[in-house]
């Protein structure tokens, strides 16, 4: 048979799902949909050229020198996942099912976006030497030979991030100081009564901490502050906060929101385009629990939701399932083990059990309950944060998925367990 005879090739139609993004919310919707029983396609794209990894260590172990790095332990061929690294998403075109990468354009049937969030930059400093973020393996990886030198680090930022890396910083001997524009530390994740306390911290593990001024300039070697001083800094680190990263969606019909920047995705977690979901740190959801839209950039939040997008694409929306989850993190900073869960607004009463100057406590937020659920004395447990008391938090935990009421005089009691304070 002649080559001008030969019958054109049929076009590849197995089903395939393309996840955009290799970080850990892509790598478990990967993995989920084969748990799920998903038999088509997956294709999962990595803009880094590293193997998939996991992002906790990197202000920990992998930045103090203790592990060579974090690859997630996943097996992609042995379970059908065409891993493409170094393949970063460019556009999203649902018209034609296509996601547009840099190495061309990968066809699905499903699309899952997962690209997480960018760091914000402190401005002028892009491209500056001496000037570091800490998001990617490669961002650890540069910061810590500056640690092992023991240099003089200023960090802008007294957030999560800038505790946690502060902690790394004064444990390899370096001189920290951080800097912070609000007026006490984690001034964006708690109220002042609770964050005032955590500022003693900083002073106890030998690190400055500047409150309520901002930074006005960098230079090679230095910090201007605001208010004029010169802060001398070998390594200036910045952890100012990140934003979903969406900015390559625009033009795609996948709506975002106006405020941050995320994808809207809906309780299902699908997306405003047929066929798209988001999940991680690049999509915020509705919650019917806590009555408001959340966008979690926590670690929980990137291994829970893709299960759920897993379940929503291999069994289809009808016999899938809602996404309302009791929002997890942790963060280990200054010889503490802090943890929280749920999600608590001005309005919550604020209950503390122990004395928030030791070295264990725990603070709760109650919600009055309305209608035939008013208990006198008791409120909605809706939040918890725990220092130095994991059994507070796996307890309340559990409480708040249930949606207890606690009677406000015994869960002031930090000698008596959570459960035992339910009305």
């Amino acid at each position: 048979m002649s080559e001008q005879s030969k019958s054109p090739q049929a076009p590849d139609r197995t089903p395939r799902v393309v996840i955009a993004g290799a970080g850990m919310a892509g790598v478990q919707t990967a993995v989920a949909l084969r748990e799920q029983g998903w038999r088509g396609a997956i294709t999962l794209l990595g803009d880094e050229p590293h193997q998939p990894y996991d992002r906790p260590p990197l202000s920990k172990a992998v930045l103090l020198g203790k592990a060579d790095g974090a690859t997630l332990d996943v097996d992609f061929p042995g379970l059908g996942i065409d891993l493409r690294l170094g393949c970063r998403a460019t556009a999203l075109r649902p018209a034609d099912r296509l996601v547009e990468t840099d190495q061309g354009p990968v066809r699905y049937d499903y699309a899952v976006l997962a690209t997480g969030a960018a760091p914000v930059r402190l401005p002028g400093t892009e491209g500056l030497s001496g000037v570091h973020l800490l998001r990617t393996l490669d961002d650890a990886e540069r910061l810590r030979p500056e640690l092992a030198g023991r240099r003089r680090i200023v960090v802008v930022g007294a957030g999560w991030i800038g505790a946690e890396f502060a902690t790394a910083a004064r444990e390899a001997g370096c001189e920290v100081t951080v800097v912070e524009a609000a007026d006490r530390p984690l001034a964006g994740a708690l109220p002042p009564e609770v964050a005032r306390y955590m500022a003693g911290w900083y002073g106890d593990a030998g690190a400055e901490l500047r409150t309520g001024v901002a930074v006005a300039s960098v230079a090679p070697g230095a910090v201007t502050l605001a208010d004029g001083t010169v802060l001398p800094a070998d390594t200036v680190v910045v952890g100012i906060g990140a934003r979903p990263a969406t900015a390559w969606l625009a033009g795609s019909g996948v709506a975002l929101s106006p405020v941050d920047g995320s994808v809207l995705a809906d309780e299902r977690l699908h997306t405003s385009v047929p066929g798209v979901y988001a999940v991680g740190d690049c999509a915020s959801f509705p919650s019917a629990r806590y009555g408001t839209r959340l966008l979690v950039h926590h670690w929980d939040n990137a291994l829970q939701g893709p299960r759920a997008v897993a379940e929503n694409i291999a069994r289809g929306e009808a016999e899938g399932v809602v996404y309302d989850p009791v929002p997890y993190f942790w963060s280990e900073q200054f010889g503490r083990f802090v943890q929280y869960a749920g999600y608590h607004g001005d309005a919550d009463e604020l209950v503390w059990r122990g004395d928030p100057a030791g070295a264990a406590w725990s603070v709760l937020w109650l919600r009055r309950a309305d209608g035939p659920d008013a208990v006198a004395g008791a409120g909605r447990l809706v939040a918890l944060l725990a220092v130095g008391r994991p059994r507070d938090l796996a307890q309340g935990r559990r409480l708040i998925e249930r949606g207890a009421l606690l009677d406000r005089e015994r869960a002031a009691d930090a000698t008596v367990p959570l459960k035992a304070a339910v009305r």
